[in-house]
């Protein structure tokens, strides 16, 4: 497993999550569409990264990596935004926790 497949699960997760929401506000049946499709990309890559890493590290990272990310693109792509100081505090803790889970290497 490395870090693109990774990456590339939460950018799966993100698409699918940002199209489910198009379709929550909109009921545009193609955002749906896409967004299962999203979380069908989701599972193939999920799959990969098992191939090499345990259940813990591979959902922790995913995990960590998907709110960062996904934290990211929401501000910056649909304007979202926190509401206190503390909430991105957060934030800051979860990269952290990526990188203390990231530096014993990838669990098997």
């Amino acid at each position: 497993m490395s870090l693109i497949h990774l990456v590339a699960l939460s950018t799966a997760e993100i698409f699918g999550d940002f199209k489910l929401r198009d379709y929550a506000k909109t009921d545009d049946s193609m955002s749906l569409i896409q967004g299962i499709g999203g979380y069908f990309v989701v599972i193939y890559f999920l799959i990969k990264a098992f191939k090499n890493g345990n259940i813990i590290y591979v959902n922790g990272m995913w995990d960590g990596l998907s709110a960062l990310i996904e934290t990211i693109a929401a501000y910056y792509i649909l304007g979202d935004r926190l509401n206190t100081t503390d909430q991105y505090l957060g934030i800051v803790l979860i990269c952290v926790g990526i990188i203390i889970l990231n530096s014993g290497g990838i669990s098997n």
